[in-house]
């Protein structure tokens, strides 16, 4: 698996609960800013909704701030940076044609610009700007804006939201904070990520701010979903074509994370998917067995633990497919074997199913597994006298099993005849 990188001493201050570090050291001269740059040209992109837009990069403890220009203008995430407003008139740009603020998650150094902002008069007096958040977000925050007389429009991710004229989809992303979106504009495959997708780093799950591990691969996996080349993230410079590499690069990070794989170690694809396994994250399990198979396809052990992973998700047809592929090479493999029964199992052929786990037994009379998925079929079948005759299956299924079928059939029986009316 990849190995995680570790996140810019620069963004330490990113978890809000976090103090920062009082030795930590800046370079006595740094870098000239590059300032205000243009999306489009940055990213070489040729669409309206970058034409006129602007990003600034974030330094020590604000983040990237984005804003969006089109019939007005939407500011992705103002930061901790309370010059940026006025400079915005440098640009050309009005402050009052600021109409919407969208947060990515309620850090300080993502969200605070908000405050300054707001303390402009003529946005104080009018009171008409749209700040748009996660429901998660910080209550504390939310409590602020609420006594200054501004109520956030609170979302929960699956939105179409018009950003400056221009549709975007908000995805909630939870895993770094539990309030995390990304916004992802379909039309330039491109994604606003703020802290989820860094191009050179891996955020941390902040427990103070709800973050988990767990929720961050779901949250990843809601951007895979997506088409994606292109990352604006809230920290360090946009990623151009390659957005999909830095989602995947980040969703292995996490998955080391989760299995408590140090990132000194490296582990290979095989490993890492059985103590994924182990946890039950099955998904998982199938991204590292195909990263597997990409290097040394064909690879009997990938191929096999790829088919129970998808047989334990539902996904039997295709658990078939690879199933057969193995037991053209090695037909008298009687985990496979099992397996395919299983799957079979799982799509409700039952009869079909008896003879794989009765070759699987003829050829190791020990797999717990094929007796009892095959005391399993015969009770769905209504054979359980025969069912009760295998030991696996008797000792530890057979009763609440039994129990689960006839409740389904009487459930069934109401039905055909009318009785649920």
């Amino acid at each position: 698996m990849v190995e995680e990188t570790k996140k810019d001493d620069e963004y330490k201050s990113d978890t809000a609960s976090q103090p920062l570090i009082e030795d930590e050291v800046y370079p006595e001269e740094e870098p000239d800013h590059p300032g205000w740059l243009s999306i489009s040209e940055i990213m070489k992109i040729d669409h309206p909704v970058f034409e006129k837009s602007k990003f600034l990069i974030g330094y020590h403890h604000s983040s990237n701030v984005y804003v969006l220009a089109g019939d007005y203008l939407t500011i992705v995430d103002p930061g901790n940076d309370y010059t940026i407003f006025g400079e915005l008139e440098k640009l050309g740009f009005s402050i009052m044609d600021i109409k919407k603020i969208v947060l990515t998650h309620g850090h300080r150094d993502h969200c605070m610009g908000v405050f300054e902002f707001l303390r402009y008069p003529p946005i104080w007096e009018k009171k008409e700007i749209e700040i748009i958040m996660h429901a998660a977000g910080p209550l504390e925050f939310k409590k602020t804006l609420q006594e200054n007389g501004f109520t956030p429009i609170e979302i929960k991710g699956g939105e179409i939201l018009d950003l400056s004229g221009f549709e975007w989809e908000a995805i909630h992303t939870p895993g770094h904070t539990i309030d995390s979106i990304c916004l992802y504009h379909e039309p330039t495959k491109t994604a606003i990520t703020g802290d989820t997708v860094l191009p050179n780093a891996m955020a941390d799950a902040d427990k103070a701010g709800g973050g988990r591990f767990d929720h961050y691969l779901y949250g990843l996996k809601q951007l895979m979903k997506k088409e994606i080349e292109n990352i604006l993230p809230g920290h360090d410079v946009p990623v151009a074509r390659y957005g999909r590499q830095a989602i995947e690069q980040t969703y292995e990070g996490v998955m080391m994370k989760v299995i408590d794989v140090s990132e000194e170690n490296k582990i290979t694809w095989m490993e890492g998917a059985s103590k994924l396994a182990e946890k039950g994250l099955l998904e998982e399990v199938v991204f590292c067995c195909d990263k597997e198979l990409t290097l040394r396809p064909g690879n009997v052990s990938a191929m096999q633990l790829k088919a129970f992973a998808l047989n334990d998700m539902g996904r039997c047809e295709e658990s078939i497919e690879i199933l057969d592929q193995i037991l053209e090479k090695q037909a008298d493999n009687a985990y496979t074997i099992t397996a395919k029964g299983h799957a079979l199992l799982g799509l409700q052929k039952y009869s079909e199913s008896i003879p794989f786990f009765d070759e699987a037994l003829s050829i190791n009379p020990d797999i717990k597994e094929a007796q009892v998925f095959k005391g399993m079929a015969l009770t769905f079948l209504g054979r359980h006298d025969e069912a009760m005759e295998i030991e696996a299956f008797r000792k530890e299924f057979a009763a609440r099993f039994k129990d689960e079928v006839e409740k389904r059939q009487q459930e069934k029986n109401r039905k055909e005849t009318g009785q649920d009316n």
